[in-house]
């Protein structure tokens, strides 16, 4: 596994231009509840706001663009003004996640000049850790792309059309989280093409425009994606501690 590197509790921005793309356009309804997961409190905030809080004290100027469902919106207003909390430029999510990245990358201008960065981040995702942000965007700043992961500590099986299952060595995978960071520029233009149902994250598109020297790092086993309501309380004990 790839061993990080100590670096200081935030990216300092003079030489690099990043933006991160927010993805909370889902509905809920794997979640199991009527109000959407990104929405439910978690010590006494939404879950999005944690997630929000959480990038701007790991990055510090970044420039955020929060993807949401048009249905959400005045919602989400509603919330912030109950909370006092001033919310990132908003973009309207598309029917898929790679519609509501394509959306948010519209309104991004890249720099002429300088190195420029995009991050794409799960709403979801609420433990956002200011040296897992520090190693990615490091990484970032070097290559054409970035993701975190971790090793996988179940158990694997490899399904087969007919029905039968082998094992497989979980030692060779690792589960991909986010957030993912690429060059601003190839991101832009690997969205260029056409949607494809084997585009399950950014990394993908990358890869189908032929920029699949993509880096990994070590990710952050806190770094939860919150999916089912169980996960809102592990997710606040991360966030206590």
């Amino acid at each position: 596994m790839l061993k990080p590197r100590v670096l200081s509790n935030f990216v300092n921005m003079t030489e690099t231009t990043i933006y991160c793309i927010i993805v909370a356009a889902g509905t809920g309804t794997r979640f199991g509840s009527d109000l959407p997961k990104q929405f439910c409190d978690m010590n006494g905030k939404p879950v999005l706001m944690h997630t929000i809080d959480g990038l701007r004290k790991a990055c510090r100027n970044v420039k955020i663009v929060l993807v949401l469902n048009k249905a959400h919106i005045d919602f989400w207003h509603e919330l912030c003004a109950g909370h006092d909390f001033i919310s990132p430029t908003e973009v309207t999510g598309g029917g898929t996640r790679w519609e509501s990245v394509k959306n948010a990358l519209s309104t991004i201008t890249i720099p002429e000049s300088g190195k420029s960065i995009i991050m794409v981040h799960d709403g979801a995702r609420p433990v956002v850790d200011s040296q897992l942000v520090a190693r990615i965007i490091e990484a970032a700043r070097q290559s054409t792309g970035v993701i975190p992961v971790v090793p996988v500590s179940d158990s694997l099986r490899h399904l087969s059309p007919d029905g039968s299952s082998t094992p497989v060595d979980r030692s060779e995978f690792r589960a991909v989280q986010t957030p993912q960071a690429f060059d601003g520029k190839l991101l832009l233009d690997a969205y260029s093409l056409p949607y494809r149902h084997d585009f399950t994250d950014d990394a993908s598109v990358m890869a189908a425009a032929g920029h699949d020297d993509i880096t990994l790092v070590d990710g952050d086993p806190h770094n939860i994606k919150i999916t089912l309501p169980d996960d809102i309380k592990i997710a606040s004990l991360y966030i206590e501690k």
